[in-house]
């Protein structure tokens, strides 16, 4: 028979969701008004359900759960050729983590098939100080792998290889946007987002342009190098920028 599933967040083939504890299950059989309950999951993967009792339904496709529930009726005595439905009212074991830097960061139901950039968009997209790359964490066969996917790249050349299906607990994480800084005579000094290939040159643009007592000449990159240590560098308008890196522009004397 068709299985109906609700979700908050849409409706999925029957046959893609799994099961597991925590879930809620609204189960009646058809023509047995008195046999209609709803129940949670156990975290031994149990329901209870009258006259049959206990029943594990842990990491069962609704069909399957729904013929299990159907032969113990049958078998028991109780209902000749029962039709049992099940509605998954809340779908708590299959959830993925997004977390970090966007709009609607927590725990999102994969009700049947999620893509990355799926749960991306459930999340409310990338926050304004998100960056432009996703770390996805998942755990297979008792290994843990991340990938880390540049999701403007992957958009902008609709190259969707990367755009990788996710299972139950897999985990989400968008790092805050690379910055740099800006100090001295500029019209808005402060942090500025550390765009792509950012130049010297648009660094101070983003920054507002110079202050009447700004010089070009003599600009500074304080930067931090591997070994931690600081550098200063004469800067160039064409050098390019990279994340954290101080620009320092002087006052003119004359």
């Amino acid at each position: 028979m068709t299985t109906l599933l609700a979700f908050t967040l849409g409706s999925a083939n029957a046959g893609e969701v799994l099961l597991g504890a925590g879930d809620v299950l609204k189960i009646s059989v058809y023509g047995n008004l008195d046999l209609g309950v709803e129940t949670r999951v156990s975290e031994a993967g149990d329901i209870t359900f009258p006259l049959i009792g206990q029943v594990n339904v842990m990491n069962l496709p609704v069909a399957e759960a729904e013929k299990k529930i159907a032969n113990k009726l049958e078998t028991g005595g109780f209902v000749k050729k029962p039709q049992v439905n099940i509605i998954v009212t809340l779908l708590q074991s299959q959830q993925v983590s997004v977390l970090g830097q966007v709009n609607r960061p927590g725990r999102y139901p994969v009700d049947g098939r999620r893509s990355l950039l799926d749960l991306l968009a459930l999340a409310g997209g990338i926050g304004p100080d998100g960056g432009d790359t996703a770390s996805l964490i998942r755990k297979r066969d008792g290994k843990t792998t991340t990938d880390v996917v540049d999701i403007v790249e992957m958009v902008r050349t609709s190259d969707l290889n990367r755009d990788f299906d996710l299972a139950a607990n897999d985990v989400v994480f968008v790092e805050r946007a690379p910055r740099i800084y800006i100090y001295g005579e500029v019209q808005r000094p402060g942090v500025i987002r550390l765009e792509r290939s950012m130049t010297v040159l648009q660094a101070l643009s983003a920054g507002g342009g110079l202050t009447q007592r700004g010089t070009e000449r003599g600009i500074r990159i304080k930067r931090r190098g591997a070994d931690g240590k600081l550098q200063i560098i004469d800067a160039q308008h064409d050098d390019l920028l990279k994340s954290d890196d101080v620009v320092y522009v002087k006052e003119s004397w004359f």
